[in-house]
């Protein structure tokens, strides 16, 4: 009946699919204009169900509207799977390329892989494209051989990502990994190490050991044996369902299934019958559903040939032959890459795409627990869904897990931590001061004391074991740390007494050497090293680092040089920029107080007694005061000059102090004069031959230089001589054969403090820490990390400094600080009383402005009130005059006219002339009588010859008309023009008048004679035209010879004879 209805359901479906073909050829033949694209799609099936489906999957796709463009159809070419590969490939040959078809689509039966190589051969020949529903093995990852090649399925070693995402979600830290050694169990090794060292900073996941078995091993025993004396408990098995079963029978027999161990496993091993109770497993999700497969396989082979089709203008064939040579050229390749790149969003598997390998991508997992239900008596074990790994929103995977219904080895509820922790370490150090020092003993009660403990050291030549007793500083933090975790531990010296390289070994295979070598051996190594241990790149890939105990640099040890000479020593307190920048200061601070007291108005308000600074006065108190020496003379008077003054004696004081401080502490410290300055020095950069610099050949600074290229040339230098220990370099540095030792800071800092005879030099570089070194993967990782960290911070760290490193009672202790307590002071430490004087100038050139603009003030104001005031005299005189019955002076000399007939009210000679008048004439003082007398008759009398000058001058037919326009004090400076030609002569009556004159002009309150005549003839200037022409018979102007004569005479000249200079006047007029 059901072969009936099989049949029957066949039948139907091929009568629709021939209704459809014949309605398209009616529609073509009808439009005409249209033309119908056939691709033929081949399948390769494995059952006639499969078949059926795939028939009807074909037909749905072609009316769907989406998938299949309106002008192509498509159409199945089907074969069923059936013989060796041979035959599958033929069948291929003569069923499927002869029909033309476009791409294959293989659905065997699931783990069936043999059959569809063959199919991927055949077809990948001609790139044909090849998409399959079931095989999972890597091999077909590989594009080299399966060159068109996709799958709806992931590879076993997807797997690793999920079980990465598993860890991480059940935090475990460590794992061990069992796989086989074939294609799929090295690839998963390969992709879970990748993903699990590049997601180390987040999840600090790490393989702890991997063990690689050959498949179809009859006993595990020996591999399982080294996993169970591993710390770590987590185990991750990849293994074929054959294998595993081995591998769970030889676990039970080592009691490895109880509850200390983790079991993680993939889908294979999941199906052994002895898989333990507790184990945690995969399952990928639609793996047996081959009908959705088929139909995510079809839906995206004809959205790809859509795709081609509307992008392609030509389409070339597919081969109809396996008889032909050439393959399907462009087109195959084409298409292979559009259905890679297809994305089905609501696939029947869920989200189907691929990666560059054409292998599936966002697969989806049930995470399944091994738990044993009972039925009555009968116990069986049943797999129980706890979680599972699916899409979340856009490309994201997530883990989700129960973790309350998962069952733990043991049938305990509990999570297991994953490692185990030693209560007994084996712990490794090395001989160094003043970290470990180490005695050869007899007995080992001669180390009983409590900060010694016992470290047998072994030879590595004759294997001889002789008894040491170790104390220092890393085994008071041993004892520390054994005390905190309450560890016992086996204390033993590196055989080899070396901190350990990465080197070729005696067999040509490179691995690590001394400490670093016995961490890296697993169980048969060493579990801690506790020693002076650099923390650098190269050994931290090899084994793992506790924080830092103590921090450190690389510096150069050298050999003391001579003492600095006495002629230095009294230039070192300051730097030699800050000594320039002082000299330049100094005479900064003279030019400064001579420009203001040249600027400033003091002196001319003083009356001109004293003159201002000269430069050399300026530099003498600029020196002084820096100096310190007394001064008497030569200081700024005004007071911008003197407000800068205190300012730069407030400097003084402070360099000074600051100079004599200094130069005490060099004095007392006195530093040598050392070979080099540095790793800067050129002759590190650019080595000689007289000068052999090295370190320790392996060590961490050895590994620093050869890790830096700019330090190269130093390198290939100084391995030629380099050392085995840090001992045997520091003594040929005290013997002289080696002139600069390059190591760790704190051994050499603490050589130098107990030999005063060597000296680091230079700034620290290359800064670091050392650390405690642990196997990779050790539990013990973490806690001694923490331990450390509070040792810190409760200050027992700094404790252990002062016991062995900085000694209070170091011989050498003061050398060991003195350049940091003597440094030399330069502009940085001294650079606030530098903007001080700084400040000072601003205020001083501030001050000297404000006097200027004081002394403009003044003068304006005290020009006006003695204008008024001469005004009100003259006012005065007249009225007493005009009392008196006394002559009074012509209009003309209150109103001066010009040569040109201009006229101007209270010209400057007339103030002049009032001046002299004024001075000269007392006041009038009126008697009971209202008479006025004069209390100086002889300027009464000068009064009167003024007027009679101006009189006979109206007169005299020899002046011409023009010159009789002048005042009488014009004629006066005439006179004394005169009177210099007759002095010219040597006449001794002509001297004694001009200087009974200069006299007269001095009492009359006149301050310089130049005023008088350049500006005191009725308003004329040294430049009016008029006075520039008159010349007398030589050619001379007589202005320009009054002013030079004038010059010649000094103020001071006491008078020699008293004559009545003005009673000359009326003579020199009659004789014009």
């Amino acid at each position: 009946m059901s072969q009936h209805l099989h049949k029957k359901s066949v039948g139907c479906g091929v009568l629709a699919l021939m209704l459809m073909v014949l309605a398209a050829a009616a529609m073509t033949h009808t439009e005409g204009a249209v033309t119908s694209r056939r691709f033929n799609i081949g399948g390769v099936l494995h059952s006639n169900q499969t078949r059926d489906f795939f028939t009807k999957t074909l037909l749905r796709i072609n009316f769907d509207g989406e998938s299949v463009a309106e002008e192509t159809t498509l159409y199945e070419v089907m074969v069923t799977l059936r013989g060796s590969p041979i035959t599958t490939a033929l069948l291929v040959c003569d069923s499927l390329i002869t029909r033309g078809v476009y791409a294959v689509v293989v659905a065997g039966p699931p783990g069936e892989s043999v059959t569809t190589a063959a199919v991927s051969y055949t077809t990948g020949f001609f790139h044909i494209p090849v998409i399959c529903t079931s095989s999972r093995d890597s091999a077909f990852s590989d594009k080299n051989i399966h060159v068109s090649f996709l799958r709806t399925v992931p590879p076993y070693s997807h797997q690793a990502d999920v079980w990465l995402a598993l860890l991480k979600h059940l935090k475990y830290r460590q794992v061990i990994l069992i796989h086989s050694s074939d294609s799929d169990g090295r690839a998963l090794h390969t992709r879970f190490q990748n993903l699990a060292r590049g997601d180390e900073d987040s999840t600090g996941i790490k393989v702890a050991s991997v063990v690689e078995f050959r498949p179809g091993s009859e006993s595990f025993v020996k591999e399982l044996t080294t996993v169970r004396d591993q710390l770590v408990k987590v185990v991750l098995v990849y293994a074929s369902r054959e294998d595993a079963e081995t591998i769970f029978h030889d676990a039970d027999y080592l009691n490895m299934t109880d509850g200390d161990f983790v079991w993680i496993v993939t889908e294979q091993a999941l199906d052994s019958a002895l898989v333990p109770i507790g184990t945690l497993g995969l399952q990928l999700q639609y793996a047996h559903d081959v009908q959705a497969h088929v139909n995510d396989a079809l839906r995206v082979v004809a959205l790809a040939l859509r795709r081609l089709h509307e992008q392609e203008e030509f389409i070339q064939e597919p081969p109809i032959s396996c008889d032909e040579e050439d393959y399907w050229g462009d087109t195959g390749k084409t298409l292979f890459r559009m259905i890679r790149e297809q994305v089905l969003v609501d696939g029947k598997t869920g989200r189907v795409a691929f990666d560059e390998h054409g292998d599936r991508t966002h697969a989806e997992y049930s995470i399944v627990n091994v738990q044993e239900h009972k039925n009555g008596y009968q116990a069986f074990r049943r797999l129980e869904a706890v979680g599972d790994f699916h899409q979340e929103a856009g490309d994201a995977m997530s883990l989700s897990l129960n973790l309350s219904k998962i069952v733990w080895p043991g049938g305990s509820r509990a999570q297991p931590m994953g490692y185990s922790m030693p209560t007994h370490l084996r712990v490794m150090t090395i001989r160094e001061t003043p970290f470990v020092y180490a005695e050869p003993v007899t007995d080992t009660q001669m180390c009983l004391a409590e900060d010694e403990v016992l470290c047998p050291f072994t030879n590595v030549t004759t294997q001889e074991t002789k008894l040491m007793c170790c104390w220092g500083y890393c085994i008071d933090l041993l004892l520390e740390l054994s005390r905190i975790n309450n560890f016992s531990y086996t204390l033993e010296l590196s055989p080899d007494g070396q901190y350990g390289e990465y080197d070729y070994g005696h067999e040509g295979k490179k691995e690590w050497t001394g400490l670093i070598g016995e961490l890296t051996r697993g169980v048969e190594g060493v579990d801690l090293v506790l020693a002076p241990l650099t923390i650098n790149p190269e050994r931290s890939q090899a084994i793992d680092f506790s924080k830092p105990f103590k921090y450190h640099g690389i510096t150069i040890l050298i050999k003391r040089g001579p003492k600095g000479t006495a002629l230095v020593s009294i230039l070192q307190p300051f730097r030699d920029t800050l000594w320039l920048l002082l000299l330049a200061t100094v005479h900064v601070i003279a030019l400064l107080v001579w420009l203001l007291d040249r600027l400033s108005p003091m002196y001319k308000m003083v009356g001109g007694d004293t003159d201002s600074l000269s430069i050399s006065e300026s530099l003498w108190f600029s020196w002084a005061v820096i100096l310190n020496s007394g001064l008497t003379e030569g200081t700024p008077r005004c007071l911008s000059g003197r407000v800068l003054g205190i300012v730069w004696a407030g400097f003084a004081m402070i360099m000074v102090a600051s100079y004599t401080a200094n130069l005490a502490a060099f004095l007392v410290l006195e530093s040598p004069i050392n070979d080099i300055s540095g790793i800067n020095d050129a002759r590190l950069r650019n080595p000689v031959e007289n000068f052999t610099f090295a370190t320790v050949r392996g060590s961490a600074v050895d590994m620093f230089f050869r890790r830096k290229t700019e330090l190269a040339n130093m390198y290939r230098v100084m391995e030629t001589h380099n050392y085995v220990t840090a001992d045997q370099a520091i003594q040929a540095v005290r013997d002289g054969n080696l002139h600069a030792f390059i190591w760790e800071s704190s051994r050499l800092e603490y050589e130098a403090s107990q030999d005063c005879e060597l000296v680091t030099v230079g700034e620290l570089f290359g800064r670091s820490g050392f650390g405690i070194g642990l196997r990779k993967g050790s539990p013990w990782s973490e806690k001694v990390t923490i331990d450390i960290l509070e040792l810190h911070e409760r200050g027992f760290m700094e404790k252990l400094d002062r016991s062995w490193i900085w000694n209070d009672h170091s011989p050498c202790q003061e050398d060991l600080f003195g350049e940091d307590f003597s440094k030399r002071l330069g502009l940085k430490n001294l650079e606030g009383i530098f903007l001080m004087v700084a400040g000072g100038i601003f205020t001083g050139i501030i001050l000297v402005f404000i006097e200027i603009l004081y002394d403009r003030c003044k003068g304006s104001h005290e020009q006006a009130t003695s204008h008024d005031h001469r005004r009100g005299n003259d006012d005065d005189h007249h009225n007493a005059e005009n009392g008196a019955g006394t002559k009074r002076l012509s209009p003309s000399s209150n109103i001066v006219s010009d040569h040109r007939g201009n006229t101007s009210n209270n010209s400057k000679s007339n103030n002049v002339l009032q001046n002299t008048t004024d001075t000269h004439m007392s006041e009038s003082i009126s008697d009971e009588n209202g008479e006025t007398t004069s209390s100086n008759p002889h300027l009464s009398d000068n009064q009167e010859v003024f007027q009679e000058v101006e009189e006979r001058l109206k007169n005299s037919p020899n002046i011409p008309e023009e010159w009789k326009t002048r005042t009488p004090l014009e004629w006066f400076q005439f006179y004394l023009d005169t009177l210099k030609m007759d002095a010219a002569g040597e006449s001794s009556e002509a001297v004694a008048i001009l200087e009974d004159f200069v006299e007269f002009v001095k009492e009359s309150g006149i301050t310089d004679l130049k005023d008088l005549y350049s500006e005191g003839m009725s308003g004329k200037t040294a430049a009016d035209p008029e006075l520039d022409t008159r010349y007398d018979a030589e050619g001379t102007s007589f202005h320009e010879e009054r002013l030079r004569f004038l010059g010649t005479v000094p103020f001071g000249t006491p008078p020699k004879y008293i004559k009545a200079s003005f009673e000359q006047l009326p003579d020199v007029v009659d004789t014009m």
